[in-house]
């Protein structure tokens, strides 16, 4: 979609015809401009010709029917996927920001596929006006969005900012600012920038080790984002938003899930205004392993002990590949 031509196409005209616009693509979820019969059939033709509504995609049923994945195909050919997940309160579109991903973490699949692009502001939106469709045949909508998909958010800062302005407004899909997260593996620079944008988004790091050494093996772009520079760009961004931080952490079977390294992950986050995010590895890149349920079990209950906000995350979608670190934009799976 090309949303940012309707700003030149409506360019003149009285500001009822934009609130016409928005109503008619986010609100009525119209698939063809011949639906926004409220329209002169001139303009209409020019937002078709300009703006076609089609969306290029092929979606993926999770067998328990709470995950839904889509391969999204853009004007130049390039795919991405995106993910919805229902829960019984809320449904998160998680989507993605490049078209493969430059950071190369060796345990993601996605990481693996090198990089391409990014996405621009209009082809972000497109993941989650898909299934905002979707779910409108349901009387549902999107309320949650992620940017976890597929590439790091913050090499493509502009578009995301963009983007997560444009689902905040009321005349779009209206998501509350507090319902969209930013996952960035800890890029210091970026996370600096963030917290000058004071819009109060959820701000999920990565950490996945608590040591330098081990982190780097796992995370490249760690070697220059170190953790001691990364920590004082979180607390900038907590005390310029109160936003508490949340950290991710990947237990890996055998190479960062030990009881010893939770308790120094427990150390390293002490007094933080933050809460940990444990999410077993899934299956994908060889030698990169799930921890076991006994051993996450074990890892969480130090977190615990040592007074650590610590949560679980479940993996939604693994039998699609559709789950943290699977996306890998395949038509073949699709």
């Amino acid at each position: 979609m090309n949303l940012s031509a309707v700003d030149q196409i409506l360019d003149g005209q009285p500001e009822y015809r934009l609130a016409q616009v928005m109503d008619a693509v986010f609100k009525n979820h119209i698939i063809d401009w011949d639906q926004a019969s409220n329209l002169p059939k001139g303009m209409i033709q020019r937002l078709a010709d300009t703006v076609p509504l089609d969306i290029d995609a092929q979606v993926l049923e999770s067998a328990d029917g709470r995950t839904t994945k889509a391969l999204v195909k853009a004007v130049d050919g390039s795919k991405v996927e995106t993910v919805l997940m229902r829960h019984k309160d809320r449904n998160t579109v998680c989507v993605s920001t490049q078209v493969g991903c430059p950071v190369r973490c060796g345990f993601c699949v996605t990481g693996s596929l090198g990089y391409d692009r990014n996405l621009s502001r209009d082809e972000i939106l497109t993941q989650v006006l898909l299934f905002s469709r979707s779910l409108a045949a349901d009387n549902e909508r999107v309320s949650n969005v992620v940017f976890m998909g597929m590439g790091e958010p913050l090499l493509n800062y502009e578009a995301v900012l963009e983007a997560v302005r444009f689902l905040n407004r009321d005349d779009t899909f209206g998501i509350g600012i507090r319902r969209i997260s930013i996952s960035t593996i800890g890029l210091i620079e970026g996370i600096h920038r963030l917290a000058r944008e004071e819009l109060g988004f959820n701000l999920a790091v990565s950490l996945h080790a608590p040591h330098d050494g081990l982190r780097q093996k796992l995370i490249p772009v760690a070697e220059s984002n170190p953790l001691a520079d990364l920590f004082a760009a979180c607390e900038h961004y907590f005390n310029a938003t109160g936003r508490k931080i949340m950290y991710e952490y990947t237990l890996i079977d055998g190479i960062n899930d030990s009881t010893s390294l939770a308790a120094d992950l427990a150390a390293l986050l002490r007094g933080r205004n933050c809460v940990v995010n444990l999410i077993r590895c899934n299956p994908g890149v060889p030698g990169f392993e799930p921890s076991s349920g006994e051993v996450v079990q074990q890892f969480k209950d130090v977190l615990d002990s040592k007074g650590i906000n610590v949560t679980q995350r479940w993996n939604y979608g693994s039998d699609i590949s559709a789950a943290c670190g699977q996306l890998k934009a395949s038509r073949d799976e699709v």
